[in-house]
């Protein structure tokens, strides 16, 4: 997308965050699929009225189309008039999670209680996530004794601030330190970490216990 500003690149992320071709997003705005192509590849800002029309065929807010609000944490706004929490089997959260992304986990530092967020990839039921060698994570999960692993939580979410509603997915279970002769079969997991660097150290939480809530209105 050469030349596309954040507006392009937001049209074309919420597109594809709901699998939704740009035939199928011009059929929702009631546009032409050339000018949602145009949008997405150009820096033009488009008028309210159509900012408004995509909002809703892309099933999200005006302001987060339009890049609001991205250094605040999301779900701002009110609840659903009649919210809904409905209890997920581990099946579905497993298939919510499924697609990888960015997490949290959880465990218990020197310093205290402490949450890091981290890309992850699911791979043959395990939550595969990339760090340091000799980074703070790699020596606050390690025990230094024998067969004895640290029990981490591993925690996914989504919010969508349009339809106010969202689920979560825990995941809690032992973190492992991928031995040498394992990194390359782990490899092909395909876990990127945003924060570059060299993050050669692979770890695996097996899952032990898998819960999880979504919210909905009636």
């Amino acid at each position: 997308m050469t030349g596309s500003g954040d507006f392009g690149r937001r049209i074309s992320y919420h597109r594809d965050r709901l699998g939704l071709t740009v035939e199928q997003v011009a059929d929702r705005a009631d546009m032409s699929s050339g000018y949602i192509q145009y949008l997405e590849s150009h820096l033009d800002m488009p008028d309210m009225g159509t900012v408004t029309r995509l909002a809703a065929a892309l099933e999200t807010t005006i302001q987060d189309l339009l890049g609001g609000g991205r250094d605040r944490p999301p779900g701002p706004g009110p609840a659903a008039a009649h919210p809904v929490l409905e209890v997920l089997e581990p099946e579905e959260c497993l298939r919510l999670v499924e697609p990888g992304g960015i997490g949290r986990v959880a465990f218990n530092g020197p310093d205290g209680p402490t949450v890091l967020p981290v890309n992850y990839k699911l791979h043959e039921g395990a939550v595969v996530f990339r760090t340091a060698r000799g980074g703070p994570m790699d020596q606050d999960l390690r025990t230094g004794l024998q067969g004895v692993e640290i029990k981490i939580g591993f925690q996914v979410d989504r919010i969508d601030e349009a339809q106010r509603a969202g689920w979560s997915v825990l995941i809690q279970g032992p973190a492992h330190h991928v031995p040498e002769d394992e990194v390359e079969k782990v490899t092909h997991a395909g876990v990127t970490p945003w924060a570059g660097g060299e993050r050669q150290l692979y770890i695996r939480i097996v899952p032990h216990k898998i819960t999880g809530r979504r919210i909905h209105g009636l």
